[in-house]
């Protein structure tokens, strides 16, 4: 007899940590009902991911709660990269106001308040369940294009049963999704062990209010300011120390003296000190048929440009909107191979990056130190890292059957578009809404636009002189077709043919607030 079925729903997302969140909320909003399962009753309390680009900023803003995510984050001023006795390599610096994006482009934060506020708002969604409490112990795809998910109340001990078409692995590093479709992780080569302590204080320490870098082979460090009171402190630990050793302000005053300067231990609150091993790490393989692998299921990032959880993010918003349409519909199945094809190189690069500053730190010894001293001060002139450290750029996406970079030009293909505040007061993302669009320097022909409003493209035409049009003159652009994740699927100079290209991608959201089919501000 096979197993009751409980429950029957189109996606289930295994982990409610900020990529499952994340995914649960942005497919909410494109009309997919949703299960989240996990493991906990509540959110871990204690302080973990730190620190969010201007993208990723953009991404909690389409979930709706960018005002909310500025009340609990801090702008920092950017990077400093310190050799061992604290004097200063290299500085790069990040705009704590504004960016291409709309947001700050280093973001600090308390993970415990993220999620408890990404929670709140998953829960004004209807069309989703969260459950906490419980354990995922099986998925099967028991028949084409259908997952069976059995999981178990902790608090009770109560089986339960759900059918359902997709099932978002979300799970953490521990992955039991991963290991359900039988992939494994891909060791890129780099373990260490490093001390993490999280303080509050009042004193004022009077530091520059960016991320401190301490490149030394010996006792590499990291410092920063994580709120008006609160800081962190990350130091590589050496055979055989352990966090016990350092679980009193006495014992971590020697590491962080350099830092807190005449403030007395009374003035210390240690809120926590543990020890994490930093890993690189990315899974063989992201799918099996309708089961997917998000967020430290498919990758772990070494926290050296503090992109681990943002790779998370990223798949989320990648991911989502595809199987939304694929649900409803109107996208055809085959293009869920491209959430692979496209994120899998985009989070492997990071990952690299995320290494050679690593290493720049870390590497060498006593001709380390020599050569940091004379390389530093260049990493900026190295593409990739250079984007990064300086604009927060991350790579474009590769070519896929949603990203057309074989035409010409292909310049903008695969990057974010902008997103300037508009004349009229809003930002291009609020007016795009949740679907495909046209962003435009000539105003289509009339039965372009009849076209494009049969399936609810906003169709968008730039102001001249305008932050829009400087992007598309730079890419060599009259238009350019955005995805609802906001990445340029294709551009070029043919208004006809890049019309002919957008997918019949009908956003639910977009449908119900029946955009007016050409919005501009010229």
């Amino acid at each position: 007899m096979p197993d009751p079925v409980t429950q029957s729903i189109p996606v289930v997302v295994v982990g409610a940590g900020p990529t499952g969140v994340t995914a649960a909320t942005l497919l909410a909003d494109h009309g997919v009902s949703t299960l989240v399962l996990d493991r906990w009753e509540s959110v871990y309390p204690q302080p973990r991911a730190v620190h969010l680009d201007d993208e990723i900023h953009r991404i909690v803003a389409r979930l709706g709660v960018a005002e909310e995510f500025a009340a609990i984050s801090r702008p920092a001023l950017g990077l400093r990269l310190l050799d061992q006795n604290h004097h200063t390599l290299a500085q790069f610096d990040r705009d704590p106001a504004r960016s291409r994006h709309g947001f700050p482009q280093a973001n600090m934060f308390d993970q415990p308040e993220l999620e408890q506020l990404l929670r709140a708002n998953l829960a004004k969604r209807p069309n989703v369940q969260l459950r906490g409490n419980s354990e995922v112990t099986g998925i099967t795809q028991h028949e084409p294009g259908r997952v069976r998910v059995t999981y178990s109340d902790r608090a009770t001990g109560t089986e339960h049963v759900v059918e359902t078409s997709y099932v978002l692995g979300c799970d953490g590093a521990n992955s039991i999704v991963r290991a359900s479709i039988g992939a494994a992780m891909d060791d890129l080569r780099f373990e260490q062990r490093w001390l993490v302590a999280d303080v509050v204080t009042d004193a004022e320490l009077d530091q520059w209010d960016g991320v401190h870098q301490v490149c030394d082979p010996v006792r590499a460090a990291t410092y920063m300011r994580i709120g008006p009171n609160r800081y962190r402190w990350e130091f590589r630990l050496l055979p055989p120390e352990t966090a016990a050793d350092f679980s009193t302000i006495e014992t971590l005053r020697p590491f962080i003296a350099p830092w807190i300067g005449g403030a007395a231990d009374d003035d210390l609150d240690l809120v926590r000190v543990t020890e994490y091993t930093f890993r690189a790490q990315i899974a063989d393989r992201w799918r099996d048929r309708n089961v997917f692998l998000l967020g430290d299921a498919a990758h772990l990032t070494p926290p050296f440009i503090g992109q681990g959880m943002g790779a998370g993010l990223r798949d989320a918003m990648n991911l989502a909107w595809k199987v939304a349409g694929v649900i409803n519909g109107e996208l055809p199945e085959a293009l869920l191979a491209t959430y692979e094809q496209e994120r899998k190189p985009h989070a492997r690069s990071m990952i690299g990056l995320a290494l050679a500053m690593g290493w720049a730190m870390t590497a060498g010894g006593h001709a380390g130190n020599l050569v940091r001293r004379t390389v530093a001060p260049r990493l900026r002139l190295i593409p990739g890292l250079r984007d990064k450290l300086t604009h927060g750029t991350t790579p474009r996406l590769r070519e896929s059957a949603l990203v057309h970079r074989s035409r010409t030009p292909w310049h903008l293909a695969g990057t974010l578009c902008p997103n300037p505040v508009l004349t009229d007061g809003r930002r291009l993302d609020t007016l795009l809404g949740n679907g495909f669009a046209l962003v435009t320097r000539t105003r289509p022909l009339a039965f372009q636009l009849a076209a494009l409003a049969e399936h609810g493209i906003v169709v968008h035409v730039a102001e001249p002189g305008g932050e829009l049009e400087r992007w598309l003159r730079h890419g060599h652009a009259t238009a350019a077709v955005v995805r609802p994740d906001r990445t340029v699927m294709c551009a070029g100079r043919d208004v006809s043919k890049l019309c002919a290209a957008i997918p019949g991608f009908t956003s639910v959201a977009q449908a119900r607030d029946a955009q007016p089919p050409i919005q501009t501000t010229s």
